[in-house]
């Protein structure tokens, strides 16, 4: 378990430093910023990478919903999912901890302007998005990305290459959702950004938590009726 939670906090800074990096660092770079698919092939890229790095060790999750998901889906074990929220939290945090230290050696850098990519909804969010919007987007794209996760992982689907089709889900949504709630998806993802701002992030912050898994519980249940269970 100690391997699987190493590899869980290893995962999700890198999820967290590469994907809120791409959006603080380099999405607004003048002339050449890589704007919103940049930051949308990134976060996708991160998953990719990671899956084929560390799925075998610990399944790749880098996501409390996703956890949490694959448990309702019978594909994980329940008492394993608190282990795998902590070290994602722990890896999200260092990250967002780094990365804002990165972000404020550069010349003019206003961390609340910049919002360290964090989520939000009203006036957290880049378009004006109220809550509702906000929390539905959030627990649909969650769920569909749960069941993509557990269906393309399964006992009979072609397991090499689902780190592709993960990676590409994940990319996938961000492209539609950053207008929209600045894509969150993943708690743990939410809260390192959230923590280093504070504010109207952290007071935001439930939102990215309670839509995100309620949707992976969704999508782990549509995943179990049609799918054996593991666990």
């Amino acid at each position: 378990m100690f391997r699987k939670a190493a590899a869980e906090g290893i995962g999700t800074f890198w999820l967290v430093f590469c994907g809120c990096g791409a959006a603080v660092l380099a999405a607004g770079f003048p002339a050449l910023g890589i704007g919103f698919s940049g930051v949308a092939l990134a976060f996708g890229l991160t998953v990719l990478t990671m899956a084929y790095s560390i799925g075998p060790v610990s399944g790749c999750h880098l996501n409390p919903a996703v956890s949490v998901g694959m448990a309702v889906a019978g594909r994980f074990q329940w008492r394993a999912v608190p282990v795998y929220v902590l070290a994602q939290l722990c890896g999200a945090i260092a990250a967002s901890a780094v990365l804002l230290y990165l972000a404020e050696l550069r010349p003019g850098f206003d961390l609340h302007v910049s919002g360290l990519a964090a989520n939000g909804f009203g006036q957290g969010s880049p378009s004006g998005f109220a809550l509702w919007p906000v929390f539905l987007t959030e627990a649909i794209t969650t769920g569909f990305f749960v069941f993509i996760i557990a269906r393309v992982t399964a006992p009979d689907a072609h397991a090499g290459m689902a780190p592709i089709a993960i990676g590409l889900a994940l990319t996938l949504i961000h492209l539609v959702t950053i207008p929209v709630s600045n894509t969150s998806v993943n708690p743990a993802r939410s809260t390192g950004p959230a923590l280093m701002l504070g504010g109207l992030a952290l007071q935001q912050l439930w939102v990215f938590w309670v839509a995100p898994i309620l949707g992976a519980a969704c999508g782990g249940l549509a995943s179990r009726a049609i799918s054996v269970p593991e666990c």
